[in-house]
């Protein structure tokens, strides 16, 4: 499978904010610089265990809960070309999803389909 960037680029930009080099991270949170850099380029996927990401993540100084730390983790699902653990946890999301893929594809909506979408984007 094709990597994306996005994940590694974010990360990077992260690390670049603490103003440390790539081989400090990874020496003082005992990282592998080789792997690290390779992830930060795209070139190899970001890991799938959620206890790893968590770890990177406050490695980052990423603060639970908020904006970057929900970016930081639909970006490594969307590398991995999987969705949100969030997401799947909701059964009515999951029920959604086939709407959604289709009206990403550009797919014609029907009223009553395009009814729903908003109501629930709108949680109403």
């Amino acid at each position: 499978m094709k990597t994306l960037p996005a994940f590694g680029e974010f990360f990077k930009a992260k690390r670049q904010s603490l103003g440390v080099t790539l081989r400090e991270f990874c020496l003082k949170h005992k990282l592998d610089p080789g792997n690290l850099s390779r992830m930060e380029r795209g070139l190899l996927a970001p890991p799938q265990d959620r206890e790893v990401l968590e770890k990177y993540a406050k490695a980052l100084e990423i603060k639970s809960g908020g904006d970057d730390w929900y970016t930081f983790f639909d970006l490594a699902a969307a590398a991995n070309g999987r969705l949100p653990d969030e997401l799947l946890e909701d059964q009515e999301v999951v029920a959604k999803l086939p709407l959604v893929f289709k009206t990403l594809r550009g797919k014609q909506l029907t009223e009553q389909q395009l009814s729903g979408l908003v109501k629930k984007i709108r949680g109403t």
